[in-house]
């Protein structure tokens, strides 16, 4: 998921680090997104950072980070991602209430009034999210103006590393599953559904910039701008950023620190989001006494 969990910069913040809810410049632009390395003496982990939806044509899957990607046996994502039908009886499952009051009965009356002229706005029926739970509403309003600007998952870093370990007889694996991800949401308090719901819809008119400016930050691999950016988003809602952001980075820490007992080289690739600013993964695994460099390209 990424880079930000303030979520008063929502739509950023889902494509660096949030896949599961879901370019940038035009045709033959050149991106150089930040690597780094993690290895012993039979061991090489790669950490990639990605945006999970982008415009066609941008140039990044290219040297440094295409030579790790040939150089790896294998291939970990966030998540692999099930196909439609099992994905929308999850987000049924699990963002659609069944009973109980609708989403506007759950709000001010200022704020229904602005959810209905946000879904208006996008093109949408006004009704068309009384039943989602608020944390659903929010992930697809944050989505929906990115579509129309011209982002799409199918050219995001994900899919194209996923066909190109397609080609290559490369497995593909997930660091979690779909419905742990959904469940990050999910599981989050009403009051904390509620507010990333007023500031998703808050944020919409901003939606280009925003995005654009974590996106020329990843581009140029400039970590220390992207770190900037997140750590003054997620210091307004720590409860939010521990859901999505640190808890998962230490989870994935341990995980590699696991996978580092086993010899050969792994590409592994998340959420720009998780690889910059505080709490990343890069020093978690340094508190576990692993030493992760910069790959120059």
């Amino acid at each position: 998921m990424l880079f930000s969990s303030r979520m008063l910069r929502p739509l950023a913040a889902l494509l660096l680090a949030i896949p599961v809810l879901g370019g940038c410049g035009a045709s033959g632009t050149d991106a150089d997104p930040g690597l780094w390395v993690v290895k012993d003496a039979d061991t090489t982990i790669y950490l990639f950072g990605t945006v999970h939806m982008l415009k066609p044509g941008l140039s990044w899957f290219d040297e440094g980070v295409k030579d790790a990607f040939d150089k790896s046996d294998a291939v970990m994502l966030e998540v692999v991602m099930p196909d439609a039908s099992e994905m929308n009886a999850l987000v049924a499952e699990l963002g659609v209430a069944q009973s109980g009051p609708t989403l506007p009965e759950q709000l001010t009356a200022e704020e229904a009034e602005r959810l209905r002229a946000a879904l208006t706005g996008l093109g949408m029926p006004a009704d068309a999210l009384d039943q989602s739970e608020p944390w659903l509403a929010a992930t697809m309003l944050a989505s929906l103006p990115l579509q129309k600007l011209g982002y799409d998952s199918k050219h995001g870093a994900e899919a194209v590393l996923t066909e190109a370990a397609r080609k290559a007889g490369k497995p593909v694996a997930g660091l979690e599953t779909a419905r742990e991800q959904l469940g990050y949401f999910d599981t989050l308090p009403l009051p904390a559904q509620k507010a990333l719901l007023a500031q998703t819809i808050k944020g919409l008119p901003d939606a280009g910039k925003m995005l654009e400016q974590a996106l020329a930050a990843w581009k140029a691999g400039d970590a220390d701008k992207l770190a900037a950016l997140i750590n003054d988003d997620v210091a307004a809602s720590p409860e939010l950023a521990e859901a999505l952001l640190y808890k998962r980075n230490q989870r994935w820490a341990d995980w590699i620190a696991r996978r580092m007992e086993q010899p050969g080289t792994l590409f592994v690739a998340v959420g720009a989001g998780h690889l910059a600013g505080n709490g990343d993964v890069q020093s978690e695994l340094a508190k576990r006494g692993l030493k992760v460099e910069r790959v120059a390209y």
